[in-house]
């Protein structure tokens, strides 16, 4: 009862997400070009809305699907790769919004890949309400299991609080003779609307937020990324990588002033609503 309770909560939640507002950012929809990012790790979404591929012998993981209406963009980055989108074996998702997770269910339909979710938002990512994928999970996932294909492993750290079940992954890059520890944020955002005090469909929220950014600064990192490029300045480095020659996306201490900087914004925004209770977190 209190899974479905919760499952329902995180629907309600989805359903008044304010992401479609946010759809006006030129970036979400805009092509960008697709690139290795270190080992077997690729990005291959649009300027803002990330999309990873990671290649193995027995097929390819995808992480996120963002739109459907960007699809058409993901299957020409894949291609720009040398690889086939129909090789697509595993879906994940960083979190149950539709910026994320919207084209899942047709990924899944085109490619017959296995859909994985983090139990929270299993429900949201089910759903057949309009906007939502309406996908079939074959996998529930919880806090620290492991996905894992031809010889790549990722790791799914319950990072709630954006939602109940956002999901921020570890995996263990192969790099030359290193091992490089890649984190992709799920999302540590406290959105227009959320209320984070008093909020009868997710009553937990604040707290989650607070498990979140006690564990984000333990998780070991050389590659800092996230679920919108914007999080770690994808544009500025790619561009740096493709001058320099070096690895930019190598940034620990850009991922530990990240979280430091939304662990303070997320505060602030309680500290105000515990004060103004029931008064929403307000636009950007």
């Amino acid at each position: 009862m209190k899974t479905k309770l919760l499952w329902s909560a995180l629907l309600l939640l989805a359903a008044t997400t304010p992401a479609v507002a946010a759809s006006s950012n030129p970036d979400w929809h805009a092509e960008f070009p697709a690139f290795k990012i270190a080992g077997n790790l690729y990005y291959v979404g649009t300027a803002d809305l990330a999309v990873y591929l990671i290649h193995t012998p027995e097929g390819n993981i995808l992480i996120n699907a963002n739109f459907p209406q960007d699809l058409p963009l993901l299957r020409k980055s894949i291609a720009a790769l040398g690889f086939k989108y129909t090789d697509t074996k595993i879906a994940l998702i960083s979190h149950g919004h539709g910026d994320h997770d919207a084209a899942v269910g047709l990924i899944q339909k085109e490619t017959g890949a296995k859909l994985m979710v983090m139990e929270p938002d299993v429900a949201a990512v089910e759903s057949t309400e309009t906007g939502r994928p309406g996908a079939k999970v074959d996998r529930v996932l919880h806090d620290s299991d492991t996905v894992e294909l031809g010889g790549a492993k990722l790791t799914a750290r319950l990072t709630p609080g954006h939602t109940a079940g956002c999901t921020t992954w570890t995996m263990a890059v192969p790099e030359g003779s290193r091992k490089l520890n890649a984190v992709i944020i799920g999302s540590p955002n406290v959105n227009p609307g959320y209320i984070l005090v008093g909020n009868k469909k997710y009553p937990q929220i604040a707290e989650d937020y607070v498990k979140t950014f006690n564990l984000l600064p333990s998780l070991p990192v050389d590659i800092f990324l996230g679920a919108h490029g914007a999080y770690f300045g994808m544009k500025a480095k790619y561009e740096k990588m493709k001058t320099s020659g070096g690895n930019p996306f190598l940034d620990p201490a850009g991922y530990q002033a990240y979280v430091s900087e939304r662990a303070a914004t997320f505060r602030n925004e309680w500290e105000r609503q515990k004060k103004n209770p029931g008064s929403p977190a307000p636009q950007r």
